[in-house]
């Protein structure tokens, strides 16, 4: 995979060259390239923002420098071999990013980032670069950031550890929180290591009875508990045919249940046994 990222501080991406992202880059698994945007400005301040149309505060990064980075990088790139390109934009206005959008981004063979700053970029460079390539205007949470660069390092670790042979072990994320599958809208339960006692607390004796079936059954019901705990909206939208007869008990036990169009809703009354 490609990942191209244009900043106005290529100083804040260098987490890019460390833990499993820098050693992805380093067996070659990730092409990177950060591009200062500074470089595609040509009065001798580097100029890359002016004053809104229809006034307002702040200000708002300029067509001209994004437009002839992003021709010159594609150009680049399409020279040495690259194709499909996309372009990620990290705005608080975007869609969620979720593991399923990960997913999708990992099968991606090339990702170009564009983390602006101040109100943002010029809705223009978005459009116009909608007409030539796919374009993903990706939130990473309901709040504002100072600049995108933050939000282009949580979704490029999202998507790198996706790829193959970047995990030493390549089931490690089936399991992972929102992953898809049995997964898709559940919170991952407690994990425990040695030792078995530590300032005298224990682990659930199912992990160490050996017995696979039972602590597959444990796992899943940490995981319903969690999340009727922690985000009680993604069972509320969670299709029910994700539940088995197991969950459906579990569900029960935790105060939830099924809705006139079966899908589970906490009971008014119900306290979490």
């Amino acid at each position: 995979m490609r990942l191209d990222v244009v900043t106005i501080f290529p100083e804040y991406l260098e987490p890019l060259n460390v833990s499993l992202v820098g050693k992805a880059r380093a067996r070659g698994q990730l092409n990177v390239h950060v591009h200062d945007l500074r470089t595609w400005t040509y009065d001798r301040h580097n100029t890359v923002d002016d004053t809104p149309y229809g006034g307002g505060p702040g200000m708002v990064m300029k067509t001209e420098p994004w437009g002839d980075a992003l021709d010159d990088i594609t150009a680049e790139g399409y020279e040495t071999g690259s194709h499909g390109p996309a372009l990620v934009v990290p705005t608080p206005s975007g869609r969620p990013f979720t593991q399923e959008l990960a997913v999708e981004l990992s099968e991606r063979p090339w990702l170009i980032f564009t983390p602006a700053r101040y109100e943002g970029i010029d809705r223009r460079v978005i459009d116009e670069y909608a007409t030539r390539i796919p374009v993903y205007e990706v939130s990473i949470g309901d709040y504002v950031l100072a600049g995108g660069e933050a939000a282009v390092l949580v979704i490029t670790e999202a998507v790198a550890r996706l790829l193959p042979g970047v995990l030493g072990n390549a089931e490690s994320h089936r399991d992972d929180s929102f992953a898809p599958g049995a997964m898709a809208n559940l919170l991952e339960g407690p994990v425990y290591t040695k030792p078995p006692q530590w300032r005298g607390r224990g682990i659930p004796d199912v992990l160490l009875s050996g017995h696979h079936g039972k602590i597959a059954r444990w796992r899943r019901d940490e995981a319903l508990r969690r999340t009727t705990r922690n985000r009680p909206d993604l069972i509320e939208r969670c299709d029910p045919s994700a539940f088995d007869k197991k969950d459906r008990e579990m569900l029960s036990i935790l105060g939830w249940a099924p809705g006139p169009d079966g899908r589970f809703w906490r009971r008014p009354e119900a306290v979490e046994e």
